[in-house]
């Protein structure tokens, strides 16, 4: 039994181990096609450098200079604070509107009103009403993680099968009991993708609003090293927030497999080729 669970265990592992291989191969034909470009003259290394300069201003920034660590931390800071504010507002406000029908026919259009506003136009607004500080840029962080959260709980809220309510309601459950045993339970898959969204816009916001008004953050340092044309530590920003952006949304699929980990299909799926080569296995051993 063990062997066979082995077997099935070690099939999926060497998949990855493939699938890894690959994208780091490409990986490396892009970064040596770039060198050559620049080597060659085909890139001019003034706007696009050597990725082999680019590694050089990792060092220096992150190492031997340390001056991007102060900026990293502020828009981190931002984007967390933002996507924990922005997040709870946008549940809790669909759960009351998912619960009560009236609310939710004369605040939903409001609310689409507001994520059609383009958040570069709002975002003046809400630094002139709270300042140049650090309460402004996680303002606009927050209105940006908002919607994709409430209107994902929403549509997992009211998406629920009338037949199922139907149930509930014949059984005697209260609102308290339909909220928390089927309308939620229900909406997590639905909950948990809005929060990926939201989480995948946190960045975003959070270098729009330090693009608008800011003295630090990495929005700042990029927008200071492409005035000054240093394009090898604007680079070296750019890429820390595409991994950045990389490592918080497979974060976020993680925390979602375990948490809403009836709707993993490749883990059901898995869970169910184990139980059937351990049943296999015992019946040889009965044979």
């Amino acid at each position: 039994m063990t062997e066979t669970a082995d077997l099935g265990g070690r099939a999926p592992r060497s998949r990855n181990r493939a699938i890894a291989a690959k994208h780091l191969a490409i990986f490396l034909a892009l970064i040596v096609s770039w060198e050559i470009a620049c080597r060659f003259g085909w890139l001019d290394p003034l706007f696009f450098p050597y990725p082999s300069a680019i590694l050089v201003g990792f060092w220096r920034l992150y190492v031997s200079q340390g001056n991007i660590w102060p900026h990293l931390g502020l828009t981190m800071a931002e984007v967390l604070a933002g996507f924990a504010a922005g997040s709870a507002l946008g549940i809790g406000l669909a759960i009351c509107v998912g619960m009560v029908d009236r609310l939710r026919r004369y605040l939903k259009p409001y609310v689409i009103v507001l994520e059609a506003t383009p958040r570069i136009a709002i975002g003046p607004v809400i630094i002139a009403a709270f300042g140049f500080g650090w309460t402004s840029k996680t303002a606009i962080v927050m209105l940006v993680c908002f919607f994709a959260p409430f209107v994902n709980t929403l549509n997992g809220m009211v998406g629920v099968e009338a037949e199922k309510l139907s149930m509930f309601r014949s059984m005697g459950a209260n609102k308290v009991q339909t909220f928390t045993k089927l309308l939620l339970p229900s909406a997590l898959p639905e909950i948990s993708a809005g929060l990926r969204l939201a989480m995948a816009s946190a960045l975003g916001g959070a270098l729009v609003a330090e693009f608008i008004a800011s003295n630090a953050g990495l929005g700042v340092l990029i927008t200071q090293y492409t005035g000054t044309l240093n394009m090898t530590s604007a680079f070296v920003c750019v890429l820390t927030l595409s991994a950045l952006g990389y490592f918080i949304f497979r974060g976020m699929e993680a925390l979602d497999r375990i948490v809403v980990f009836w709707s993993d299909r490749d883990r059901i799926d898995a869970a169910g080729r184990r139980r059937k080569a351990a049943w296999r296995a015992r019946m040889g051993d009965r044979a």
